[in-house]
């Protein structure tokens, strides 16, 4: 196991090294490259799945290439591989042979710091890949931090992050920032058919639908099917007041099975994305402030939830019927009342 978030079936970012779109964002630091001014830290940011990992390991491989020695292939190859000398990458450690740790430790930071300290391998620049550093826990970024402001020459590090506003100033402070969108649907469709060859037109159609310009979020859902619950919770979201409370109940027993799996890790992230959808909507429509606050108060809720259950290993079930039933009452209030 080398990847915790990695997909049965598809190609690891370090074995794709080629991301479609996200032209600005490569260009930027080729640019560098051509100059000579590659910057230390490097963060690409924004929602998860659209190919971060996979930008930083096509730049990675740029990098290596124009300031090393050895011919594009063999490069390739060894990144491929996870064997270049010159490249190093941090992901959640494995714990046992079936699961990985929750977070990326301080010890995990330290050992990179100290290989990164020692004689390079091979000529050229270095490399090291964090993916994703919202998984390191407190020690941890603040270890990394010590290792940005003082860092090794001629090394740049490369910094994933999926929720960048939640890390320390001080780290995004020592990074040329590079914000990251979800790709637009062609793209979205031509990542997908390089993958999964084969898939009729409905099936492309309503993945690419779901996915909200994220490849990720495309595959995870041609991975879950039809008769994910998955399905029945995007329906229930259309009008949850209206739904009846037994099926809100079904649909957290469904979920909740499996808190770890890929169908919660789906359905969290379709949650999130209708919550901020109804904050953001709540603050640019005009509507009443109560709306407003109900909405900003449901996704403080919810996400405090979700990691204390996360944290201490709470009844996920649970969880989503308290989230549910709080969904339930914010669209109670935001549904105008029926003319008497």
């Amino acid at each position: 196991m080398s990847d915790p978030s990695a997909l049965d079936g598809l190609p690891l970012p370090e074995q794709r090294q080629s991301a479609i779109g996200h032209d600005l964002a490569r260009g930027a630091v080729l640019a560098q490259l051509a100059e000579g001014r590659l910057p230390g830290a490097i963060m690409l940011h924004g929602p998860q799945g659209i190919g971060k990992a996979t930008l930083a390991f096509e730049l990675a491989a740029a990098i290596l290439v124009a300031t090393g020695d050895e011919p594009p292939h063999r490069v390739h190859e060894q990144i491929a591989a996870l064997s270049h000398p010159n490249l190093s990458l941090l992901r959640r450690r494995p714990k046992d042979s079936k699961s990985f740790y929750s977070v990326i430790r301080v010890e995990d930071v330290r050992e990179l710091r100290d290989a990164l300290h020692h004689t390079r391998g091979r000529a050229g620049h270095r490399i090291a890949i964090l993916d994703s550093i919202d998984d390191c826990n407190p020690s941890a970024a603040n270890a990394l931090l010590k290792t940005l402001e003082e860092p090794p020459a001629e090394t740049t590090f490369f910094l994933i992050s999926h929720r960048p506003g939640q890390l320390l100033p001080t780290i995004k402070s020592r990074c040329h920032n590079l914000a990251l969108r979800p790709l637009r649907d062609d793209m979205l469709r031509s990542v997908v058919t390089a993958s999964l060859a084969g898939l009729d037109g409905e099936t492309l159609s309503r993945a690419v639908s779901l996915a909200g310009g994220r490849p990720r979020r495309a595959f995870e859902t041609l991975a879950l099917g039809d008769a994910s619950p998955v399905a029945s919770l995007l329906l229930w979201l259309q009008r949850p007041d209206s739904m009846p409370i037994s099926a809100q109940l079904q649909l957290a027993d469904a979920l909740g099975s499996d808190a770890q799996g890929p169908t919660m890790s789906f359905a969290r992230e379709i949650l999130a994305d209708w919550m901020a959808s109804e904050t953001r909507e709540a603050a640019t429509s005009g509507a009443d402030r109560r709306r407003l606050a109900s909405a900003t108060e449901l996704w403080d809720k919810a996400n405090a939830l979700l990691t204390e259950a996360d944290s201490v290993n709470l009844d996920m079930k649970q969880t989503l019927v308290v989230i549910f039933d709080s969904i339930r009452k914010h669209c109670a209030l935001s549904t105008p009342a029926e003319p008497a």
